[in-house]
């Protein structure tokens, strides 16, 4: 196979003029048999308002080598490509199901692939299905009446599915797991767009029907699913795990369980802390929601305000603060809303969502400064979970449980100790009177919250240690470098970004499995992903090892 790399087009181009430049660029003569496929395609801004994309296309031709021989070697290689392989299955038999607990990204597709395999596991989901939890939502963002185990992080689909639902990812893919998660979302249902796009998304709106079909699909493929099962309790022998304990009563003979649990699961985490499962705090980062409009986001990377052939910009970004902190950008949604995300009574927590069409005229972004050990209140394995949960108790008396909002130019104020600053507590939006639109900008209307659930203007200087709110400041003028305005006395700044990742990490092995053999700690929750695909490809990883290790119920004739 041939790849060529680096084929620019302007934004807006036609399908013919993408192939007429493969032809050109690999020499082919006219009635050539040949075919293509795009590999990826990145958006090159760099002499905006003039945009191109730029392509890296995989090429299936004649003559490949004698071709390739009279090709531009500098744009053009020789490759293979190597497909996603689940492994061969293992020769111990399997004495119970395979339980699986949670059904966000790592949970759904460990789920999928031992379905698919013949290993029926058996998915426990302490929150509601997906069609149940919207409602639930709604009626919290309406009313402010929370449901503990029903809400933006508790339920199927995950944190992921109230989110931009962003697939892009780090991880490295020598294995093929990245791609075979992408086409895992186009079978049920993403379009195939997200198979080459260097930025792929997929939208709330789309991650509700799309987490549906996984689920249906799991169950046609022998599996099940089990809402309102949370395990509150996990039963151990000489051997390791013999079972789990649900909702308190019921008792669940397993001797394999897959722990994908969310980064909020926090009453979770201390039960199995209490049962001897080792878990180590980690680093993550804490922060506020940032909200720009998104034409002036637009302005910025695109060199115009609106642009006809392509979506909301985005952006991403990274600064190291006065004070050594390293201060960021994260999960940026174009044309998205601020949520309420919390899962606690008397905590306030939000994140980001975006609809598949990213049209809102906000654009928000964490902005959000490391936190280590040294941060927390103690040493103990949990303190992370103790310190996200004084800031989110901090955020929810600051707003009285709604999201509280401050414009920044007061926040820099009552931060520096200046007097005089008068607060717009209004919650429709408007600015207060001393907002600055900076010279050669158009005068448009107020900057208004986007936001699912009520919001109230109120003081945020009292949220973070001082330290993280000096660092986020100082982030917030370096990033105004980048993009002209982004530190502007109307940005809007809401509180308190503190589900980023999860504060601890479950140890485990070279099987993948905890110090209680038997227990395979896996996703984001248990600190081994950071994102929807990311956790998905963990979960992948994990099938593959009870795979590799166990023969199906099909081989077993069960």
């Amino acid at each position: 196979m041939i790849r060529i790399q680096q084929l620019k087009l302007p934004v807006g181009h036609t399908p013919e003029q993408l192939e007429r430049k493969i032809r050109r660029e690999l020499h082919l003569k006219q009635g050539e048999e040949w075919s293509y496929t795009v590999r990826k395609r990145s958006l090159d801004a760099r002499k905006k308002p003039e945009l191109y994309f730029c392509y890296v296309v995989d090429c299936i031709v004649s003559h490949e080598r004698e071709i390739y021989r009279c090709a531009d070697q500098r744009n053009v290689i020789l490759t293979t490509e190597k497909s996603y392989r689940f492994p061969e299955h293992g020769k111990l038999p399997m004495e119970y199901r395979p339980v699986i607990v949670g059904t966000g990204p790592a949970g759904l597709f460990c789920g999928l692939m031992l379905a698919r395999h013949g290993y029926r596991p058996v998915l426990l989901e302490r929150g509601q299905d997906v069609d149940t939890r919207i409602k639930d939502v709604a009626d919290f963002w309406e009313t402010g009446t929370l449901k503990p185990e029903s809400n933006v992080q508790f339920g199927e689909g995950g944190a992921g599915t109230f989110s931009d639902g962003k697939l892009n990812t780090l991880v490295k893919d020598k294995d093929g797991r990245n791609r075979e998660v992408l086409r895992l979302f186009v079978e049920a249902g993403a379009d195939s767009s997200i198979l080459y796009d260097s930025k792929p998304h997929i939208g709330t709106d789309e991650l509700v029907r799309i987490v549906r079909n996984i689920r249906e699909k799991i169950e046609r493929c022998g599996g099940s699913v089990r809402f309102g099962a949370q395990m509150t309790g996990i039963l151990t022998g000489a051997d390791g795990l013999t079972g789990l304990v649900i909702n308190k009563e019921e008792v669940l003979p397993c001797k394999t369980a897959v722990l994908a649990l969310g980064h909020s699961a926090r009453n979770t985490f201390q039960m199995l802390y209490d049962a001897g499962v080792q878990i180590e705090a980690k680093e993550f980062a804490v922060g506020f929601r940032v909200e720009h409009r998104q034409t002036d986001i637009n302005l910025s990377q695109y060199g115009s305000r609106e642009h006809s052939l392509l979506s909301a910009a985005s952006y991403k970004m990274a600064a190291q603060a006065a004070n050594g902190r390293k201060v960021y950008s994260f999960c940026m949604c174009p044309g998205g809303y601020v949520v309420n995300a919390s899962s606690e009574e008397n905590c306030t927590a939000v994140n980001g969502m975006s609809y598949s069409g990213r049209d809102g005229a906000n654009a928000n972004s964490a902005i959000i400064v490391s936190v280590g050990k040294e941060d927390f209140p103690s040493a103990h394995p949990l303190a992370g979970v103790a310190f996200q949960r004084k800031l989110e108790e901090a955020a929810y008396r600051a707003g009285g449980g709604k999201i509280p909002v401050q414009k920044l130019g007061d926040f820099r104020d009552v931060f520096a100790g200046r007097t005089g600053v008068v607060f717009d507590r209004r919650t429709d939006g408007a600015q207060p009177s001393d907002a600055v639109v900076p010279a050669g900008w158009r005068q448009e209307e107020p900057l208004t919250p986007a936001m699912k659930g009520g919001y109230v203007f109120t003081d945020l200087t009292q949220i973070l240690p001082a330290e993280l709110t000096e660092a986020f400041l100082d982030g917030m003028e370096q990033f105004s470098r980048v993009i002209k305005g982004f530190a502007d006395r109307d940005v809007l700044v809401s509180a308190v970004e503190s589900r980023t990742s999860s504060p601890l990490r479950m140890v485990r092995d070279g099987t993948m499995q905890s110090n209680i053999k038997g227990i395979y700690p896996c996703g984001e929750g248990a600190g081994y992903a950071g994102g929807i695909t990311s956790a998905a490809m963990d979960g992948l990883r994990v099938a593959e090892a009870l795979a590799g290790k166990y023969r199906s119920f099909e081989e077993n004739g069960k």
